[in-house]
């Protein structure tokens, strides 16, 4: 080759050599900064993971939700406290009147057991009915209440005594015939009788109020007393004005000779319709808008993070895809949805709901005590239990809050399995045993019986009280309670321990990361101190963590 080839020659490697070389420069430098990109946004879902104290460190932000939630913890319970001892003192006040009233118009009544007070004779009934009648009529000389009749109008609404009983029949048991007409008569025959104005010591006389005992199924009487809760007044609240609609029953269905009496109320709480009270008794009305005030912020920033977990999920999802070609399983998309913003802020929805459900209460506008009781009870339980987020902060109390969160799906599908065993024992129990063992009676009572011997409650009291009528069914009682207490305490209660046993046992020696998001996140090890985080998301890497590294 002649000089002027090989001065060509010498001239294209130059021209290759500095082509080749700018070339590799962009891919270093567009592969840094594809670095950079995954390790700021490996550093924003470091962040996104931290407690608030390290937040704090990280970014400076003061944790408003911790301290928010530390104080409305203490606002809720002082709330539910407060309502705790005014809805006592209501059914407080409901349960001695229905005492009060089972004294006054029950004959010879001495706080028998619920079943116990029975009459036995035609003569008794119509006694015990007279007493009735002559207690509601000395109503006002005999009360140490503040009870009155309720008016229809300019009237006093009446007492009413009714029977009901079988249209029509012929029962002649010694003969063992009889001819039954299956429809009852409800309403056809009641006595009605008012109040007496001026209030006198009646003559009563039931002579003219037939009873049809061989038809009769049951004898009711009807009527309806006003009363006042003056002791609200002392806890700076409006007192209730009450309507007690008091309904007392002879049951004679079963015939037996033995008519049951019972007396019952049915209780409506009423706005008083003219009242004055001396002193402010606005004040809990007050506090109260004061916890919907708290609770309305801890619900906006609850939200807010939640929406900012459910966005980061996306970016998450695109960046893997764009970066990596993966897709993200649902367990780690799972990861941003935090369950526990989720519980307060169901919580915070039914403490404001309760609150102005409380307050509607304080002003008399309504007067549902049990919805509110629900209400407010709920939400102070999920209160408490959101407590447990922060202590998860520190690995030594993290430990039941990661055990419970692992064997949450064993513990569900084996309790689908024990429950299918547990229901066939239950509906056996209620027909075999249900007519020779009280507490087999009925369905419900069948379930609370052997949750009990599931824990070893009343065991040999439940052995002890079945009746040895029909030895078969004794016999079979046995074998019934036997195996079932084997079965369950033994096998299937040893095996649900177990379950928590070996998941806190694997959750101890298991230190790895948990999924593939932990496992990305974890190779940031940028300290909060460091000050990475102080750069705003979507700009410039930190370059002196970069060039620290």
């Amino acid at each position: 080759m002649d000089d002027s080839g090989a001065a060509y020659l010498a001239f294209s490697d130059l021209s290759g050599g500095g082509s080749g070389s700018m070339w590799v420069e962009s891919l270093a430098r567009q592969e840094r900064q594809e670095q950079q990109e995954v390790e700021a946004f490996r550093r924003r879902l470091k962040y996104f993971f931290m407690n608030p104290c390290e937040k704090y460190h990280a970014r400076g932000r003061k944790p408003w939700k911790l301290m928010l939630q530390i104080i409305k913890i203490a606002v809720i319970t002082a709330q539910l406290v407060s309502f705790g001892l005014s809805n006592q003192m209501v059914v407080a006040f409901k349960e001695e009147n229905l005492m009060a009233f089972k004294h006054l118009f029950l004959k010879d009544y001495a706080s028998h057991d619920p079943g116990d007070y029975a009459v036995y004779t035609q003569a008794e009934v119509y006694t015990h009915l007279s007493h009735v009648v002559k207690q509601f009529l000395c109503l006002r000389n005999l009360t140490v209440g503040n009870h009155a009749y309720e008016k229809d109008g300019h009237f006093y609404a009446p007492l009413l005594v009714c029977q009901q009983f079988y249209h029509n029949g012929s029962i002649s048991p010694a003969n063992e015939t009889f001819e039954i007409d299956a429809q009852v008569e409800k309403g056809t025959e009641c006595l009605e009788i008012y109040p007496l104005q001026p209030v006198s010591v009646p003559d009563v006389n039931l002579s003219n109020f037939t009873l049809q005992f061989k038809r009769l199924l049951e004898v009711n009487v009807y009527f309806t007393l006003k009363a006042i809760n003056l002791q609200t007044v002392q806890h700076h609240e409006l007192p209730d004005c009450y309507d007690f609609s008091i309904t007392i029953t002879f049951d004679n269905r079963a015939h037996s000779g033995r008519i049951r009496v019972d007396l019952d109320n049915d209780v409506d709480i009423n706005e008083c319709r003219d009242w004055k009270v001396t002193g402010n008794i606005y004040y809990t009305v007050l506090f109260d808008t004061v916890i919907i005030l708290t609770c309305l912020a801890s619900l906006v920033l609850c939200t807010r993070s939640v929406a900012t977990g459910v966005q980061l999920q996306f970016d998450y999802t695109t960046f893997f895809k764009n970066h990596f070609g993966k897709r993200v399983s649902w367990s780690d998309r799972m990861e941003f949805i935090n369950g526990w913003y989720i519980l307060i802020v169901v919580s915070d929805v039914l403490t404001i709901t309760g609150s102005v459900l409380k307050i509607a209460i304080q002003l008399k506008v309504v007067t549902s005590y049990d919805v509110c009781s629900i209400l407010l009870g709920t939400g102070t339980m999920l209160v408490w239990i959101g407590v447990l987020r922060y202590m998860g902060y520190f690995k030594k109390y993290n430990i039941l809050i990661i055990t419970l969160r692992a064997a949450f799906p064993n513990v569900m599908r084996f309790c689908c399995c024990a429950a299918m065993i547990y229901l066939g024992y239950c509906f056996c129990g209620w027909i075999v045993l249900g007519p020779y063992h009280e507490k087999f009676r009925s369905l419900n009572t069948v379930c609370e019986c052997l949750f009990s011997l599931i824990n070893g409650d009343d065991m040999f009291t439940t052995f002890k009280t079945m009746q040895q009528k029909s030895y078969l069914v004794w016999l079979f009682g046995r074998v019934y309670l036997y195996t079932f207490v084997s079965l369950f305490i033994y096998m299937v209660l040893s095996l649900f321990i177990t379950l928590i046993t070996d998941t806190y046992e694997t959750i101890k020696v298991d230190t790895e990361p948990a999924s593939e998001l932990h496992a990305f996140v974890s190779e940031c090890k940028d300290h909060p101190n460091s000050g990475c985080y102080r750069v705003d998301d979507g700009s410039s890497p930190c370059l002196v963590c970069c060039g620290r590294r």
